[in-house]
């Protein structure tokens, strides 16, 4: 026993803990645990010292106690300090108090582990730690009160743990059922619904879902449509969507203390892979307590059953971007020169040219030929699974991709045959995959129609019934049972009209008039300055991608309509520069030879959108498509 606690008068520090103002009202709490000490106390002691915090009891001991939250309450005690100045005057040897009291363990600490640190740092410097709900007892038996302590710290962890696994299954079951928590993402707006519960309902409580927000939300389905068919890096989007912030508003941050009311590369990052956008209700993506916001394991976010409000991304477009990313992690858009001081060249084709395997193949010079190379396995050492059916590496030769690319600007961009190489390709299109999903469409809007029907009548036979009533009760189960299949329906069609917009549409003759729109050239883009392929490149957005037989190659270019005066005058000026005579090029005595090229498939010219691809191959031979695999 500490010889203080012999003395006539001791000392007392009084030790107390409120959570935040949602929680509690920290002013009545204090209070009530102040006067519950005092009354707990011996005559000959007297509160001295009052030391306490408006802080969560699960904070680790290191963070406890450091907080200014206590000054916005009008809390009338005297404060000497939080938990954190407690520990520390308690090794002073001038300290002003003998002993620590609270009104109860939990009020030390809500865990055990911070409980019993506090606890034994207290008890090295002889202070002891009493509890105004515990025997305040100066002999006797110590182990009868060290038993129910623990208990009571056992209890108060117990307590702590079991609301809070309440609280996740509480907040699970509110997403499933596709209700907004927070502060609505970019593009969306709270909606406010009536609260399910009667009686929070009669509180004026209301839960939100969410809505598409104006040209925020075109906003960013117009970053969806860049970074899918554009193929555009995050800095790039940034750079089109500041050009025009009235167009495309910036995104405001909890606050706006952090605004810079322009874009930036990390908001275009997060809206791409935010699936909230998907039409499904979502949470838990984030771990922003226990991980300061690191993106947690897919496996832990909890998902709404079903689509919950308009989606601005479709989920195959939004399942398909996140795909390609890991493909593209790194790279950059345009053709500049790399910054890093061993860089030699560039490569007029960098960023246009694909593998099988969905990769981007990479410049790279052999034997004084450029070429463009795929070798998955050396960027993913240790990990056999990746690209195990992929050869070893793939390598295109430059010159005979540019030689069929030219061939097809040539012949089908620029010729005079233009219109009825196009005619003959839309009539061979198989659009039987578009064709299907067109019936299915019909089927289930037939179906959502008869449910609708059947829906209304049960409205009317309920309304004139008892709501008491079994069979009034019946009916109102049974239109629950339509409404569930009804967005059943309404999904399977979304999820089509997705499947619609993810796949090039079907070309008409009408999409002539963006070729008659170019004039009649004959290029030989082999001996054409670099600046300006690369300028017609760009715009047209080529790709080039090679067929699963490793043989054949894919060219397809778009012609968006806004840029058609760009695409002549850049072409104009190739022409300027050609060596050559005004031939087309004759086919090349190495082997390599164009088989078939793709034409500029469907849009609508008044949309300001731009022709897509036919995929009809181009065939190489020889040495131009050269493929590596493992062993003889």
């Amino acid at each position: 026993m500490s010889t203080a606690l012999l003395r006539d008068e001791v000392r007392v520090a009084f030790l107390g803990r409120t959570s935040t103002e949602d929680q509690q009202d920290p002013r009545q709490s204090l209070m009530r645990q102040l006067g519950n000490c005092k009354v707990a106390i011996p005559e000959a002691w007297v509160i001295v010292a009052h030391f306490y915090d408006v802080e969560s009891g699960r904070m680790e001991l290191d963070a406890r106690g450091r907080g200014s939250n206590y000054e916005r309450f009008d809390i009338p005690i005297a404060r000497d300090g939080g938990v954190a100045d407690l520990l520390d005057e308690a090794t002073r040897p001038g300290r002003r108090f003998d002993v620590v009291i609270c009104e109860g363990i939990a009020r030390v600490a809500r865990r055990a582990f911070e409980g019993l640190s506090i606890e034994r740092a207290l008890e090295q410097c002889e202070v002891p730690l009493f509890a105004s709900n515990e025997p305040i007892t100066l002999s006797g038996s110590r182990a009868q009160r060290i038993l129910q302590r623990r208990i009571n710290q056992s209890v108060a962890e117990y307590e702590v743990l079991n609301t809070l696994e309440q609280s996740w299954g509480g907040l699970c079951t509110h997403v499933r059922e596709g209700w907004n928590i927070g502060k609505p993402c970019y593009g969306y707006k709270a909606k406010s619904y009536r609260h399910p519960n009667p009686s929070k309902a009669a509180k004026g409580l209301t839960k939100t879902r969410l809505e598409p927000d104006g040209v925020r939300a075109e906003t960013v389905t117009q970053i969806a449509l860049w970074r899918f068919h554009e193929g555009l890096g995050y800095d790039t989007i940034a750079e089109r969507l500041n050009a025009d912030p009235t167009k495309y508003p910036p995104p405001e941050p909890p606050g706006k203390v952090r605004a810079r009311g322009a874009w930036g590369k990390t908001s275009v990052y997060e809206i791409l892979r935010n699936p909230k956008y998907t039409g499904y209700q979502m949470f838990n993506r984030r771990a922003r307590r226990s991980r300061n916001g690191k993106v947690n394991d897919p496996i832990k976010w909890v998902w709404s059953l079903e689509p919950a409000h308009e989606p601005l991304i479709p989920k195959t477009m939004y399942d398909e971007l996140n795909a390609r990313s890991k493909a593209k992690r790194g790279s950059r858009d345009g053709n500049d020169r790399n910054t890093r001081p061993g860089t030699q060249r560039t490569y007029v084709l960098r960023g246009v040219m694909f593998c099988t395997c969905g990769r981007r193949m990479f410049g790279n010079y052999r034997h004084d030929a450029p070429y463009y190379i795929c070798w998955p396995r050396n960027n993913n050492r240790g990990r056999e699974d990746k690209f195990a059916e992929h050869p070893k590496a793939t390598f295109l030769r430059e010159d005979a991709i540019l030689d069929a690319v030219g061939r097809f600007f040539a012949e089908r961009v620029f010729g005079t045959d233009r219109h009825a190489i196009l005619a003959a390709d839309i009539a061979g299109i198989d659009d039987r995959a578009s064709r299907g999903r067109q019936t299915e469409r019909e089927r289930l809007q037939r179906t959502l129609a008869d449910i609708t029907r059947r829906q209304d009548s049960l409205l009317r036979q309920a309304a004139d019934g008892d709501p008491a009533d079994p069979f009034t009760r019946a009916l109102r189960s049974a239109y629950n049972e339509l409404e569930f299949d009804k967005s059943a329906a309404a999904g399977s069609i979304a999820e089509l009209d997705a499947a619609d917009e993810s796949e090039p549409g079907r070309p008409s003759l009408d999409d002539t008039a963006l070729l008659d729109a170019l004039p009649y050239l004959k290029l030989n883009l082999a001996s054409a300055p670099e600046p300006l392929l690369r300028t017609l490149i760009e715009i047209t957005q080529l790709e080039v991608r090679l067929h699963g037989d490793g043989d054949h190659v894919t060219i397809a270019i778009r012609l968006p309509a806004d840029h058609l005066p760009e695409i002549a005058d850049a072409a104009e000026r190739i022409t300027e520069f050609m060596t050559t005579t005004q031939e087309v090029p004759a086919p090349r005595a190495d082997g390599a030879c164009v088989d078939a090229v793709c034409a500029p498939g469907a849009t609508r010219t008044h949309t300001g959108r731009f022709l897509r691809p036919l995929p009809l191959p181009i065939g190489l031979r020889g040495r131009d498509v050269r493929t590596l695999r493992e062993g003889p």
